[in-house]
């Protein structure tokens, strides 16, 4: 008897261009090119948060998601491409090992707590509820949907890993993430309507090559720590990171939608999370993050460490998009294409293209 036919995935996001060699590397063998694949000694010598190892893991993670068109869907489970993966993953989380400050979960926690006054210039949410512009909102959404067109996806990988009020908790939260079975109310949707009310193209994947390496590296890490039983806790941390601080964030950013005239499904993406993470924010807490350490002590330090990680990744993405910004110039790689009916006044200054794109 043949062998089954290996399915291609005749539809679905494009694979990105090279940064580098071990992007480039990995994205030939996906098109089922000749050449050797990155060795352990060349990914150890890499950037750890570097454009060429950050794109590299981005793409091997997604075959374990939405995959790629043209693709071989047995990509996902080629030895030689796990094989690489592996080295890559070691480099990355050697890097936030050694950059994260040890804490307690418990102390960690405490900080999350404590709500940024935002005029020390390190935030985000406050400089474009202050002062952002359409086309920095614009930016901002075509990098934030590199995740929010999956929300929740790279969490619910925790689930098997799971047990008692950890897993109730940590379930119901993905419940409503999830549309609590409306798919009108699924986040992911929401997101790609506020992406059509700022004139974004709303195909999963599609800003990924105008995407920053900082950028790349805060999705990565949810791929990274969900993807790994042993770093359950750490996932746990993130997704406590995410929740807790979600709500003021979006308030913010509600904020910022409806002083610039984004839009009707602009403002409700960021006003369904001021309320629903508000209620999310006590079941983390004391359910998911409680009821985990109830189970497992041991896995205090790493939760401590998936909040610390996260949020020196969001750090680095907030250092690189105000420094951009407050220089009146873009964050990303390559100018955002307007879609039909976008306005005009959406258009940042893209005459500093004409040297060519910035690195990272």
């Amino acid at each position: 008897m043949s062998a089954p036919a290996v399915a291609v995935r005749p539809a679905g996001p494009r694979l990105p261009h090279g940064r580098g060699p071990l992007s480039g590397a990995v994205l030939a063998h996906l098109r089922d090119a000749t050449g050797p694949l990155p060795t352990e000694q060349e990914a150890g010598r890499a950037d750890p948060y570097g454009p060429d190892l950050q794109l590299a893991l981005y793409v091997l993670y997604e075959l374990h998601y939405r995959g790629f068109a043209g693709v071989r869907d047995d990509h996902e489970w080629d030895p030689a491409l796990l094989s690489v993966r592996r080295a890559l993953e070691q480099r990355f989380l050697g890097a936030l090992r050694t950059d994260v400050p040890a804490a307690g979960a418990e102390e960690a926690m405490a900080a999350l707590l404590l709500e940024p006054a935002g005029d020390d210039g390190s935030s985000v949410s406050h400089y474009l509820q202050r002062e952002g512009r359409l086309w920095q909102l614009r930016e901002y959404a075509a990098l934030r949907s590199l995740y929010h067109l999956k929300e929740a996806d790279p969490h619910a990988w925790v689930l098997p890993r799971l047990s008692g009020r950890a897993k109730a908790g940590m379930a119901a939260i993905e419940f409503d993430e999830f549309g609590a079975g409306r798919a009108e109310g699924i986040h992911a949707r929401l997101f790609a309507a506020l992406m059509t009310d700022l004139g974004l193209d709303t195909t999963y994947g599609r800003y990924v090559d105008p995407a920053p390496a900082e950028a790349l590296a805060t999705v990565n890490v949810m791929s990274l720590l969900g993807l790994h039983r042993a770093l359950r806790g750490a996932l746990i941390g993130h997704f406590a990171t995410v929740e807790v601080t979600s709500s003021p964030g979006s308030r913010r950013l509600a904020e910022a939608m409806r002083r610039t005239g984004a839009g009707p499904a602009a403002e409700h993406f960021y006003d369904e999370h001021v309320e629903a993470d508000a209620v999310h924010e006590q079941v983390v807490r004391r359910e998911v993050v409680g009821g985990l350490l109830a189970d497992e002590p041991e896995l205090e330090p790493d939760v401590a460490f998936g909040i610390g990680a996260t949020g020196l990744l969001e750090d680095r993405l907030a250092t690189r998009l105000l420094g951009a910004w407050r220089a009146d110039r873009s964050a990303l790689r390559s100018p955002l294409t307007e879609t039909p009916g976008a306005v005009r006044r959406h258009r940042p200054p893209y005459d500093r293209w004409l040297n060519g794109p910035e690195i990272g």
